[in-house]
Parts: C-alpha cells; sequence; structure tokens
C-alpha cells in the first residue's frame, strides 16, 4: 500500500479490504458494495493498479486503448498520427524533417531505458533512456569530474540507495527531487509559480487538488477519496461492458474535476462546474450507473423520484406531485407491485395512474385539513373531485379519454389502498372510510370510436416504396420494408434476432417473432419471398459487420454507436426519429384525389394499420387476420380497419353513379343527392341477382327464390347492376357464346325440345352485349382520378358484398315442367 492510500485510512476503521481494487483500504456501506461488484478481470484487463491508485489501459484495449507511436519501443502518443512530440524532437535533432518523418516506412528505434540505477544494488529510476544514472548518483558522477565508468563504479563513496521519495503532491506517483524539494521537478515547478501568483495559497490544500502530471495512457485517481475512486471504477466497468469508448483525457478532466471539488461522493460533484462535453457526460455515467449498482427496489421506494432503471425499464416515476402521505404511501405500494408485471412501454400505464393519483391530490388539497387525514375523507370529496373533472372537460382542459383514464386511475390506487392492507389501523391509510372509492357508475363513458382511419392510403405507400432508394441507412430501408410486408409492431421488429427467418414443410419464408406487448414469445408469421429476401439481405449485411460475434448473439438491428460486438440493438426512438427525417424530406405526398396527406400521420405504427387494412380490402377473413395480427380478440382487430358505413357509403356514391337498367340506361344521375334511405335500399332493400340487384318487392321479400321468369335478369325491368358487375357480366357472356357454340355442334343424345330450350337467345346475347358497352363507355369518359377512383370503389363493393348468387350450371325449370318431372 502506498503512503498516500495509507494516510487516508483511520485506524480502527470497521470495513473489508478488497485487494484488487484498493490495496490495504478497508471500505464499508456503498463502497463496499462497489467494490464486491468490480469484476477482477475487468480491472487487470483495464490496467489498474491497486497499490498506486493508477490506471494505465493497454493501448490495444477495444473501449479503453489509445493510439501508440509508431517508433519501435516508444509508448508515447503520437502526434499528427505517426511520432509522439519526444520522438520528434529526438529525430529532429538526428536530423530528419517532418515530411521524413511523416513518410517514414521505418524509423529510428527509441533509445532503450534501464529499470534501475547502473550502481549495483541501487533501486531508484534512472535519469533518462541515455543517462542510466539515478538523479543523485548522476550529480555525484559530475561532482566527480565525470571520470571513468569503472572507476565511478568502484569508488566506495557510490553507494546503493533505497527507493525514490514520493512527490507530496497527492495525485503524483513520481519521486521527489531529494535534498531538494519535496515535489518531483514538474511539482516543484508549478508550485512556485502558484505560490508567486498567490503568496497566501496553502500548500497543503494545493497539494491534496493539483493533477498529476499527465502521462501517456496513464490515469491517476491518487486525489480521490475511496469512496469516489471506487465509484469511477464502477462506472468506467460499466460503460466499458455497454460498448462505449472512454478516453484517458476524459478520465484525466473528470478525476482533476473531482479532486478540486473534493466531493466525497460522485453525486456530490457540482456538474455544472465540470468541463462541458464528453467528461461532463462521463460523470453523469459514472453518477448513474454508481447509484444503480447499489440501488434495489426497496431502498428506491423511499425517493420520491423512481429512477425505473432499478425496476428493469426506462425513465423515471415522479411521486412528488401527490402532498398526502397516506396517497403516496399508497401510490407507491401499488406501482411496486405492477411494475415487475409490465413489459415493453407497459410501464406508461403505470405512470399514468400515478398521473391520475396526482389529480386526486390536488383535489384533497382544497380541504381546509388539505386531505392529509384519511379518517376524515368522505363521499362528498370524491364528488368534489369527479365534478372537478366534468369541469375539466367542459372547459377543454382535458378531453372525455383523459377523464376516463383519470378517473380508473384513481379508482386503482383508491382499491389497492384497501387491497394492500394500507387502510388497516397502524398503516399509513389507517381509517379510510368504505365510501371513499369510486364505482363504476362513476366513471363517465367511453368516446365512441371512430372508424379506424391511422391506415396509410395504397397511393401514398406507392410513393414510399419508390422513395425507399432515398434512405442512406441500409437498416432503416429494411425496418421500412419489414414493417409495410408484416405489420408488425416497431418493438417487434427492432427486437428481431438474426436468426428469425425459416421455412415450412412446404419450403414457404415464416418469421419468429417475439409479441412484447401481449407477453407472447416466438410468435410465426407466413411472409412473402420479397419479404424474406429482404431480411436475408440484412441478415447478410450483419455478419458482415461483425464476423467475430455468434449468429446468435447478432439483433437484426444493431446500434452503430457504442456496439463494438453487435450485441446492442438500435433504440426504438432513434428509428423513429430517422424515419421522421425521410418522411419529411420526401416532400408533399398527394392522394389520389390531389388532397395532401399530413406526414406527421406516417409513422412506424401506421404500417401496421396499412397491413390490416390491405389484408381486409383483400376479403382476408377477420378470424384469419386475427391470427396474422397475433389477436386473441377479434374487437381488437376491428379497430385496425375501416369496413364501415362512411367508407362503404362512399364506394356506394361512387358505383351507383354508374348504375344501368336493363336498356344501359343510368338510373342514377347524382349519387351524392341519394338519401339515406336510399343507402338503405342498397344494403336491405334488394336482393342480390347474377350480375346485379333485383327490386321486384315479391321476390325480394323471398330472398330472389320467387323469380317467375326463371332468372332472365336482362329482359326484367327491376333488374340493376353497376360498374362492379362488370367481371361477372363479360364471364357470362363469354359464357353464353361458348354454350351456343357447343349446342351448335351435333351432340348425340339431346332431343331438339331440350337443345332449344338450353340455347341462348340472340335477344338476351345482344341485351347483354349492349349493357356491357355502355358501362365500358361511361368508364372511358372518365379521367384517370375518377377512374382509380371508380376502381377503389369497386374494390370495396366487391369485398364487402354479403350476398351472391352464381349463375346455376343448368338452367332452373319451369314450375309446371317439375310437377311433371
Amino acid at each position: 500500500m502506498s503512503v498516500v492510500a495509507a494516510a487516508r485510512v483511520p485506524r480502527g476503521t470497521m470495513g473489508r479490504e478488497f485487494a484488487h481494487v484498493l490495496a490495504g483500504v478497508l471500505l464499508d456501506g456503498d463502497a463496499a458494495r462497489l467494490a464486491a461488484a468490480l469484476d477482477p478481470a475487468f480491472l487487470a484487463g483495464a490496467g489498474w493498479d491497486p497499490a498506486t491508485w493508477v490506471l494505465s489501459p493497454p493501448a490495444g484495449h477495444r473501449l479503453l486503448g489509445r493510439a501508440v507511436c509508431t517508433v519501435t519501443g516508444c509508448q508515447g502518443t503520437p502526434y499528427g498520427g505517426v511520432a509522439c512530440q519526444r520522438c520528434r524532437t529526438r529525430l529532429t535533432a538526428a536530423g530528419m524533417t517532418a515530411a521524413q518523418i511523416t513518410s517514414a516506412a521505418d524509423l529510428p528505434p527509441a533509445p532503450v531505458r534501464a529499470a534501475l540505477c547502473a550502481v549495483p544494488g541501487c533501486r531508484r529510476e534512472p535519469y533518462s533512456a541515455r543517462i542510466t544514472l539515478c538523479r543523485p548518483h548522476r550529480q555525484r558522477f559530475r561532482r566527480s569530474g565525470e571520470p571513468a565508468w569503472a572507476d565511478f563504479l568502484a569508488d566506495p563513496r557510490v553507494q546503493p540507495l533505497g527507493p525514490d521519495t514520493e512527490c507530496a503532491v497527492t495525485a503524483c506517483s513520481r519521486p521527489a527531487e531529494e535534498g531538494k524539494t519535496v515535489y518531483c521537478a514538474s511539482h516543484g515547478k508549478r508550485w512556485r509559480a502558484a505560490a508567486a501568483a498567490d503568496p497566501g495559497l496553502a500548500g497543503e490544500l494545493w497539494r491534496e487538488t493539483e493533477p498529476p502530471v499527465a502521462g501517456a495512457g496513464i490515469v491517476s485517481l491518487r486525489a480521490l477519496p475511496p469512496l469516489v475512486a471506487v465509484q469511477v471504477l464502477a462506472g468506467l466497468q460499466q460503460r466499458t461492458r455497454d460498448g462505449i469508448r472512454t478516453t484517458g483525457s476524459e478520465l484525466r478532466v473528470l478525476c482533476r474535476a473531482l479532486a478540486v471539488q473534493k466531493a466525497d461522493s460522485a453525486a456530490g460533484c457540482d456538474i455544472e462546474a465540470v468541463r462541458p462535453g464528453r467528461s461532463r457526460h462521463l460523470l453523469r455515467g459514472v453518477i448513474r450507473h454508481a447509484y444503480l449498482l447499489v440501488s434495489d427496489p426497496a431502498s428506491e421506494q423511499a425517493a420520491g423520484i423512481w429512477d425505473l432503471a432499478v425496476f428493469g425499464h426506462h425513465g423515471r416515476l415522479d411521486f412528488t406531485g401527490i402532498t398526502q402521505q397516506w396517497l403516496r404511501e399508497s401510490a407507491k405500494r401499488w406501482a411496486s407491485h405492477d411494475l415487475p408485471r409490465r413489459r415493453g412501454s407497459g410501464h406508461e400505464n403505470t405512470r399514468a395512474i400515478i398521473s391520475a393519483a396526482a389529480r386526486l391530490s390536488e383535489s384533497l388539497r382544497t380541504r381546509p385539513d388539505r386531505g392529509d387525514q384519511p379518517a376524515m375523507l368522505s363521499r362528498r370529496d370524491i364528488e368534489n373531485f369527479l365534478s372537478r373533472l366534468a369541469y375539466l372537460e367542459s372547459a377543454g382542459t382535458i378531453s372525455r379519454h383523459q377523464r376516463n383514464l383519470t378517473c380508473r386511475g384513481a379508482r386503482t390506487i383508491l382499491a389497492a389502498a384497501r387491497d394492500l392492507g394500507l387502510a388497516r389501523p397502524g398503516e399509513p391509510a389507517s381509517g379510510l372510510p368504505g365510501d371513499v372509492t369510486i364505482t363504476t357508475a362513476d366513471i363517465p363513458a367511453r368516446p365512441e370510436r371512430g372508424e379506424p382511419a391511422r391506415d396509410i392510403p395504397a397511393e401514398i405507400i406507392t410513393v414510399l416504396c419508390a422513395g425507399l432508394d432515398s434512405l442512406k441507412s441500409d437498416d432503416l430501408r429494411a425496418v421500412v420494408e419489414i414493417a409495410i410486408d408484416t405489420g408488425r409492431r416497431p418493438d417487434e421488429i427492432l427486437t428481431l434476432q438474426l436468426d428469425c427467418l425459416t421455412r415450412d414443410a412446404g419450403g414457404a419464408p415464416v418469421l419468429i417473432y417475439d409479441n412484447i406487448k401481449a407477453y407472447r414469445d416466438g410468435r410465426r408469421l407466413p411472409v412473402s419471398e420479397h419479404t424474406a429476401a429482404a431480411i436475408t439481405a440484412q441478415q447478410e449485411r450483419v455478419a458482415a459487420r461483425f464476423p467475430a460475434t455468434p449468429r446468435g448473439d447478432l439483433p437484426m438491428f444493431p446500434t452503430p454507436r457504442c456496439n463494438p460486438d453487435g450485441r446492442k440493438r438500435v433504440c426504438t426512438e432513434n428509428v423513429e426519429h430517422r424515419h421522421r427525417e425521410w418522411i419529411t424530406g420526401l416532400g408533399p405526398l398527394r392522394t389520389r384525389d390531389g388532397t395532401v396527406l399530413d406526414s406527421a400521420k406516417i409513422v412506424l405504427y401506421s404500417y401496421r394499420h396499412t397491413y390490416a387494412q390491405r389484408h381486409a380490402d383483400a376479403g382476408v377473413p377477420i378470424d384469419v387476420l386475427a391470427q396474422l395480427m397475433d389477436h386473441r380478440h377479434l374487437d381488437v382487430t376491428r379497430g385496425y380497419y375501416r369496413v364501415g358505413e362512411d367508407r362503404r357509403r362512399d364506394a356506394v356514391d361512387k358505383v351507383t353513379a354508374m348504375q344501368f337498367d336493363r336498356h344501359g340506361n343510368r338510373t342514377w344521375r347524382d349519387a351524392r343527392a341519394l338519401l339515406d334511405s336510399e343507402h338503405a335500399r342498397y344494403a336491405v332493400g334488394q336482393v342480390a341477382v347474377p350480375y346485379g340487384t333485383c327490386c321486384e318487392p315479391s321476390n325480394v321479400a323471398a330472398g330472389g327464390t320467387a323469380c317467375p321468369v326463371r332468372f332472365r335478369c336482362a329482359g326484367c325491368d327491376h333488374f340493376r347492376t353497376d360498374v362492379s358487375y362488370l367481371p361477372d357480366l363479360t364471364a357470362y357472356l363469354d359464357d353464353l357464346l361458348r354454350t351456343r357454340e357447343r349446342l351448335a355442334a351435333a351432340v348425340p343424345g339431346v332431343d331438339d325440345w331440350a337443345r332449344a330450350d338450353a340455347m341462348p337467345s340472340d335477344e338476351e346475347i345482344t341485351r347483354i352485349r349492349r349493357l356491357i358497352s355502355q358501362v365500358k363507355g361511361d368508364i372511358a369518359q372518365l379521367s384517370d382520378v375518377e377512374r382509380a377512383g371508380i376502381d377503389e370503389a369497386v374494390t370495396v363493393i366487391r369485398t364487402h358484398r354479403t350476398v351472391h348468387l352464381g349463375m346455376p350450371g343448368a338452367r332452373r325449370p319451369a314450375p309446371a315442367q317439375e310437377k311433371t318431372a
């Protein structure tokens, strides 16, 4: 143990020694807990000397290392990328120019410095690499007239000396100039300059706060108290584990600031007094890591603001808005039980309930006793709270949704006070009356949710896909492609492992992901070959970027910062920010009708709604879509896509505007003027028949089974059709023509009357042809925008058409023929 370290340990101090951390120093409390958490392998790899309190990281350390002078035998830090300042000075004196030093392939090696003085038995370091004698022996050698080397060593007056006396500066490990001063040469000059500038400067204070002489790759912690030194080491260890690079200069600035402020703990250091930049950021990291290492959920509950990292979450949880001690304790107890059950961003629900408790606390503070006595509360206080929320909603301060959530959150906390036993005698909420509660009847109804409209229009998706080439990041492009193709949540995509793609028994690609929100891991989603190709390309890029890391340890999207081995995934907030920049950079995004879409609505989660809408428009049954979305309840799935009256009515308006009777005449001239009753007629006042609808009352009442003309709809005035039936009409015409050709050929064994009855009439073929020509002619007169709108409306109508009757393969016989048969 060094003299400085020993001086810090009072005699009789109780504690435990951690020889691999601070040799000979007894530690207790937080210092002992931090020291126990320090890994000896990390300290050894970082070049930590527990006896001298000096950190000398190897130059090749991946996060603590540094560049080394290219001169053989020199460990200095290069100046200008090639040689250190000392080697440059030596080589310049030898006649080399700066250009020659920079361009030389092999520079002359640095002289090797002996470990000890050349006098046999002397334990002091030589003066320099060229002068192999220690400072006292060198002075004697010069006073003796510099005799022959052998004569000097044989002189009986030349005796070996013991170890050097350390410099009196606490942070310095250099030898003092014996016989001249208690300081080393460098600190001797500093002290003389400081004393001249401030004659009243106290030497003891100066020695405790003066930083060491900077050495290449050397950081001294000798000027720090034991607790602060251990905190710095603990913070450095955690930063290294997190893949964050820390330079020696940053550590030296930090240690000097801590020494100057004489802080007993890193948390007591004034951060604003530290030089702005990476050293200030380093101090914040040291304080946080040291705090987390000695904290646990039980101790954190005593704080007014919780650091949720102690509970495995991000951010903070603020209880300072709850002033009543009984209510604050109830909220804390409930939160401590609720947080372990949360996953991902689920802790936001916990934060919302605590905010509701703060609202209740604000209402209770209007009482004369400020609500501090739970036994004095009554139902009137709850009614005042509910009335206050109603007023805030009417004033527009909060929404109905916020009011509903606040009521539910306050009810949760009040119920927790009883469920956790806090209302029993001796507990914080002792005597809380039973009517101080919020019932189901007190909670206002949730606002009726409108049609989901978070999906991105198809034409905008086309623009986004075309703009993927403008993305500079291959990772972000892969995220967007996978989000569009699979509809997974952003967290589910960004937590994918590298080996997330497999094949089923049929060879089709399957994505394996974790449903973080619902706590369901290892979910399997069928994907297209296009999606599989995008995933495979991303896998190859990541594997090539981190070849030394096993594939099983790599995420699909590793972060580019502080991640040397690739094991850390990218932050969701970072990806969302870069996605927002890309969307904004695309310029105005216009829908098919020319309306500019608000780009702020296009977020990563929007692709999930678009995925659901795309499959719903394609006619995927809701139970199948629920499985694709990984929903347990169909009501949740319905909230992701639009199939409601608004969307159907818009489609009906467009299609009905192109509705025709059997003669090809328009039946509606202005679909926008349709009454609601006509829309109802479209849904329930007509019956679907082959290639259109029938409005004959008796046939509608019979569900389409009372047609007296045997489904020869093209010859009936009650028949209506529209553009959505054009594919069916075309197929029907083709079927009539094929049937006529087949019956015209000689078919043995068919009676003439049967052949004549089955032969399609020329009138029917002519009528269908005229009807198709009329529909196509009207479509041809539309503009491209109008035609695209009609196409989209037809898709909606055909997808959600609830009744469909196909043309029977054989014509239905007449009722009289049925009886005779």
